[in-house]
């Protein structure tokens, strides 16, 4: 098994991509960022992902790893034992992405050298629509993700803007280790959960403090046709968020 020590390591979480997997647009990441490592976790696809994973990780041997779940779990537990298996091989830094690249090539090297560059243990893109951006969202998705972000600052205490792009970067802390050893409750919204766990900490883990995190806003980013992520989805989300708001707050009691 390879020595994940100097490299971050993204974990891509699939299930039924085969069709929206750019292969070539993550040799052109891999190519682009040299100390950058892809986790593929193949969460119980049922159509042809499983190949397309496995030629490009024969043609990326070094830097590509894929991890093969027997059956679909779930986003969540796709991106946590994806970020486990890093941390298992050594990994200092890991993060996730999602498969469709919303969040563009150049975008994810810029947010790799950023953490590099920058004293923080967790980064988060957020879509933040500024003139001279490129920042592509339905009107729907776009104002319900203003509702979420402003119910998740509440659920976290913390003024955070976007929770839930699917770019996000951590380095390796006890607190982080402590946040993924248990599956995440939530099927739409583990982001916040994740956070959650990591501002809390436990009895034994002392909490993150929120001046390690940063939000960096994204210059660039899409809408990939065929999201699973659909409007209802979206409301799924703002719904399982109370469930995250009770488990967190029992988790502040506990650590006391």
């Amino acid at each position: 098994m390879n020595d994940d020590t100097h490299a971050t390591t993204l974990v891509v979480p699939c299930h039924d991509e085969a069709r929206r997997l750019d292969t070539t647009a993550y040799r052109e990441l891999l190519a682009a960022s040299p100390n950058l490592r892809l986790q593929f976790v193949d969460d119980g696809s049922t159509d042809d992902t499983a190949r397309v994973l496995q030629d490009l990780a024969r043609h990326e041997p070094e830097r590509t790893d894929v991890l093969s779940l027997l059956r679909n779990q779930g986003k969540a537990e796709a991106v946590r034992q994806g970020m486990l298996a890093a941390l298992e091989r050594g990994a200092c830094v890991t993060g996730y992405l999602d498969a469709d690249l919303a969040t563009p090539v150049g975008e994810v090297v810029r947010l790799v050298t950023t953490f590099a560059q920058r004293d923080v243990d967790v980064l988060l893109a957020a879509r933040v629509a500024l003139l001279g951006r490129s920042i592509h969202r339905s009107a729907v998705r776009h104002y319900l993700g203003r509702v979420f972000a402003s119910a998740a600052s509440l659920t976290l205490k913390l003024q955070v803007y976007d929770t839930q792009c699917g770019a996000k970067i951590f380095r390796r802390t006890d607190a982080l280790l402590a946040a993924l050893s248990e599956p995440f409750l939530s099927r739409w919204c583990f982001d916040v959960e994740l956070l959650g766990r990591l501002l809390i900490g436990t009895r034994d883990v002392p909490a993150l403090d929120p001046s390690r995190v940063l939000e960096e806003p994204l210059r660039a980013w899409c809408d990939v046709p065929g999201s699973k992520l659909d409007t209802a989805a979206k409301l799924a989300a703002i719904l399982d968020l109370g469930r995250v708001f009770r488990d967190l707050e029992r988790r502040r009691r506990c650590a006391g």
